[in-house]
């Protein structure tokens, strides 16, 4: 979220976080143009009067980079105008101030749903020179083609889909295992240590990062 009226972006970060969605903020243009460009967010709300670079020059620069991810504008402009200017940058979406948070959540799962419908079911997953073809259950690091079983594929899946974010065991539980709940989550140990001595001991990394009190992540550089 990309948002200067700090006592607002609080408040939007508190909602959207117990409704279960991950916040990351900034207060100016610049510093949110350098979050977006990361490339690992489902979508960036971007208020329109920023310090430093406008909304409109955010959503420009990242659609110039062919960045394809959702962003939904948040202004107290309404004038038809600007709307059209905003969509017109890129923006997927508008919302004009003041709104309703429930309008906010509504619209945030609509474009998250489109962003789904788009996607590629089955990419190709990298981090640095270790890659993973879900579709193909194909790992390899470097040259060198690498055999996983069914569930440490989709253990390195679920950590290679958020590079430098961590997962903690129960996401991946929920993600790989058919019965999630009715499993000890230090199940999650026995593979990440499996495939540390599958993806790395070998070649010398360390691309899966333990995170204590919470899970595991993977390094972006792959270690």
């Amino acid at each position: 979220m990309v948002e200067d009226e700090e006592g607002l972006a609080e408040s939007l970060r508190r909602g959207l976080s117990a409704d279960g969605h991950w916040v990351d903020l900034a207060h100016d243009g610049h510093r949110g143009l350098a979050l977006a460009r990361t490339g690992s967010y489902d979508a960036v709300l971007l208020d329109l009067m920023l310090p430093g670079l406008s909304g409109y020059e955010i959503c420009a620069r990242l659609r110039a980079d062919d960045d394809p991810t959702p962003v939904l504008m948040l202004t107290a402009k309404d004038g038809e105008y600007d709307e059209a200017e905003g969509l017109d940058s890129g923006a997927d979406d508008y919302l004009t101030k003041p709104f309703s948070f429930v309008v906010l959540g509504a619209r945030l799962r609509a474009l998250a749903r489109r962003a789904a419908a788009t996607a590629d079911p089955h990419p190709t997953l990298q981090a640095g020179d270790l890659v993973l073809e879900p579709a193909g259950r194909r790992c390899r690091r470097g040259t060198h083609d690498i055999e996983l079983t069914a569930r440490e594929l989709g253990v390195l899946a679920c950590l290679m889909e958020q590079p430098g974010r961590a997962v903690s065991k129960q996401d991946i539980l929920d993600q790989v295992w058919d019965t999630p709940h009715a499993i000890d989550p230090n199940i999650v140990e026995v593979y990440v240590s499996s495939l540390r001595k599958k993806i790395d001991a070998p070649f010398g990394r360390r691309s899966i990062l333990t995170v204590h009190g919470t899970g595991y992540r993977m390094a972006p550089d792959g270690g």
